[in-house]
């Protein structure tokens, strides 16, 4: 099986210029990505545990790996939430998957998104990156005619940078279309 194009892309140009920008005296300390995280957050699956089943399977269609359901880890009596209710679902890439994946949502998805003007430039304070979509439409993988109602969801792009200024260098180098 063949390298995927944004990982040979990242080892023979990305790497060279971040460690010549940030001058790295080991090849080692050049920050790469580590896992992309797609979480679905559904409140409303309280009330109709269909939803959530839903939710599993757009995002086992979005990155090709099995979901997760997640739960919720307190109660919370004003939403009618109990410690241990199935509350989201949520999928981590790693190694090939996340290469092909990250791939995909930069030169497809991203471009895909309505009025797209390039994505926000904050960072988590730690070299990673989190943003949010309003719906599952933008991925080339959903059918249009088989959603029931737009779903959001939080896309989380883990590096090993130690600072946000080299995360978000390595983002823009593998081609993340920040706003300036």
């Amino acid at each position: 099986m063949a390298k995927p194009r944004l990982r040979e892309i990242y080892e023979q140009d990305v790497r060279q210029g971040l460690q010549e920008k940030f001058g790295y005296t080991n090849p080692m300390m050049v920050p790469r990505p580590t896992k992309v995280v797609l979480n679905i957050g559904l409140g409303k699956a309280i009330q109709n545990p269909k939803l959530l089943e839903i939710a599993v399977k757009d995002l086992e269609t979005i990155t090709g790996q099995k979901a997760v359901t997640t739960r919720a880890r307190k109660s919370i009596s004003n939403f009618k939430v109990r410690a241990g209710m199935p509350i989201g679902a949520r999928v981590t890439l790693r190694g090939e998957r996340m290469w092909e994946f990250l791939d995909r949502f930069i030169n497809f998805t991203l471009p895909r998104i309505r009025d797209f003007r390039g994505v926000p430039t904050r960072m988590s304070g730690s070299g990673d990156y989190t943003m949010g979509l309003k719906d599952q439409l933008v991925f080339p993988e959903i059918d249009y005619d088989k959603i029931d109602e737009p779903r959001g969801m939080n896309v989380t792009f883990v590096t090993t940078a130690n600072t946000d200024e080299e995360g978000q260098e390595l983002l823009a180098q593998l081609g993340m279309p920040f706003r300036r």
